[in-house]
């Protein structure tokens, strides 16, 4: 960015305000300047980048990137952004997918109001997966690697175009109006373009994480509300999370369960977006238009079923009330469910039995959530131990005596997939990185090390961090910090800090000075983590606690 070539930029920074924008921006030659606006036009002359948004949009969806980009057309109202040597893999991801998934939604939602949906890809070094900044996604290059996480997230920024970004939360305590009817939507484009049994795969993901965090945090802990609110010493990072996306998701889910129709309620959801666009609201405006749509559940004071009233639903803490029927997907999550069950067992599982699943055809979904429920159970029973030589091993990871007793059934799991996952995505290899992690077994520890020094985001470095310093490793884990810390996003580099050293600056690297900590400090715009032997210490602290709020990757 060259901000002493960007014209001043005063609004008022608040979510409820809506703005107009005219902005120019000049850059060296060669670098192309792209932002969240519906027209554009560059003078070659004097190198000026002229910026224009015809339609109102909150502050925190203006965005601007500058950089050597080039692009692609994928569709009549769609193209990708990337750097040169990424734009060949990012156009054949995604084709002409983005046309279809736009078709879908506005099928379902009404016509798309922001013209252009183009998408850039940003650094490994992008501070959040995702963002939804209207005509212009930005969206982390990580996510390549993977095609069906990067389905989900483009789908969820398309889904934006109506929930978030048309039709915005007022407060930043009521995100889930935003995430929440997007994550909805989401789940609707992809059940419409892929299949039921796909959509409730994904979900089943998503709401074992859900669940996961509630054990952790406890089913007390006010984050855990719809309705958060802010005192003084919450941090509004921490509204980031599951609970905003996924119990947000379920409400809607059940609003549309009480509608009778799946298609009746698409057609209530039109109708917000038209009664609603370019509006803020909150919850109870949602509320009130629900029951004025459905006169008849009204009359029959749905809001007030016990148990699932909608006060309740809203300032109530603990899991969702209501959760949607996920049997549709029973094909694909009941064989990830057998194998988990065969590997807890306790032993190694018969080879004859193991044949029978091959993970080389599953879906990624389905390889993440096999090891997301492997990793529940992590540390895995040691079964029969044996000794397995130590060689080559760096002085943090060295033992006396050069040998180590480990897992019969993590070294049998070894054995026999992690070849398979080396050649699989990064949220496959991440999962199984925190498995050796948490089960210390120290001979797969150098795929550790060469996982942590090819990504620098914070979705495939957090998470191993935190394990590497809950368990015996620390030390492995600072020596790659210091080894990597200059290729870091600088709020990515103050997260490890805090994790690495919670109590202390952190000292000085011999051959560059770490930034300061900052008390308090977190990244914006992505959930706050720590590590899994805190998470009690977390909860007890409440919304004034960093909390371990990433078990699966979270757009915006």
């Amino acid at each position: 960015m060259y901000k002493n070539k960007i014209s001043r930029f005063v609004f008022h920074d608040h979510i409820f305000h809506h703005l107009d924008l005219d902005l120019p921006a000049q850059v060296p030659e060669g670098l192309t300047v792209l932002m969240s606006a519906s027209r554009s036009s560059y003078s070659k002359l004097d190198r000026v980048f002229q910026f224009s948004m015809e339609f109102p949009v909150p502050s925190y969806l203006v965005a601007l990137v500058a950089g050597e980009l080039q692009h692609v057309d994928i569709g009549p109202r769609s193209r990708v952004w990337a750097e040169p040597c990424l734009l060949s893999c990012a156009v054949k991801k995604l084709g002409g997918s983005v046309e279809r998934w736009l078709g879908v939604a506005e099928d379902l939602f009404g016509p798309y109001l922001w013209g252009r949906c183009d998408i850039v890809f940003l650094p490994p070094s992008f501070p959040i997966v995702a963002m939804e900044n209207p005509c212009l996604t930005f969206i982390i290059a990580s996510i390549l690697e993977s095609s069906e996480f990067l389905l989900i997230d483009v789908i969820h920024e398309i889904a934006h175009g109506w929930f978030g970004n048309a039709v915005t939360n007022a407060t930043w305590e009521e995100m889930w109006l935003s995430e929440g009817l997007a994550t909805y939507a989401q789940r609707r484009i992809t059940t419409e373009a892929y299949g039921e049994a796909f959509t409730c795969l994904e979900t089943v993901v998503r709401l074992d994480a859900l669940h996961r965090q509630l054990r952790l945090l406890g089913d007390n802990n006010p984050v855990s509300k719809l309705q958060v609110k802010f005192e003084p010493g919450v941090n509004p990072s921490t509204l980031m999370n599951l609970f905003t996306y996924e119990k947000g998701f379920c409400f809607v889910s059940y609003l549309s369960e009480l509608s009778g129709d799946v298609r009746r309620f698409d057609s209530f959801l039109k109708d917000y977006i038209s009664e609603f666009k370019f509006q803020s609201v909150v919850a109870q405006d949602l509320i009130a238009y629900f029951l004025r749509y459905f006169p008849d559940l009204q009359d029959a004071a749905v809001s007030q079923r016990e148990g699932l009233e909608f006060e309740r639903w809203m300032s109530g803490c603990g899991p969702p009330p209501f959760e949607p029927d996920l049997s549709a997907g029973g094909a694909l999550i009941g064989p990830v469910q057998e194998l988990c069950d065969l590997w807890k067992s306790g032993d190694t599982p018969d080879q004859q039995a193991l044949a029978t699943f091959d993970l080389s055809a599953w879906s990624t979904f389905q390889v993440v959530l096999f090891l997301d429920r492997m990793l529940d159970n992590s540390p895995l029973p040691h079964g029969t131990s044996r000794s397995v030589a130590h060689s080559a091993a760096a002085p943090a990871e060295r033992l006396t005596d050069q040998k180590l007793c480990v897992s019969e059934v993590m070294a049998s799991l070894s054995a026999r997939y992690s070849s398979l996952f080396d050649g699989l995505n990064a949220e496959v290899q991440i999962r199984w990185l925190q498995m050796v992690v948490r089960n210390t077994f120290y001979p797969d520890l150098p795929r550790v090390r060469a996982f942590l020094h090819k990504h620098t985001s914070r979705m495939y470095t957090v998470p191993l961090y935190e394990d590497l310093v809950a368990g015996v490793m620390k030390c492995v884990a600072v020596e790659i910090f210091y080894q990597t810390q200059r290729r870091l996003h600088p709020n990515l580099r103050r997260t490890l800090q805090l994790i690495l050293f919670p109590s202390s600056s952190a000292p000085a690297n011999r051959s560059s000075p770490v930034p300061p900590i900052v008390a308090g400090s977190s990244p914006s715009g992505s959930p706050l983590q720590t590590p899994a032997a805190t998470a009690a210490a977390a909860a007890a602290a409440g919304t004034n606690a960093a909390m371990a709020l990433r078990d699966v990757n979270v757009s915006a």
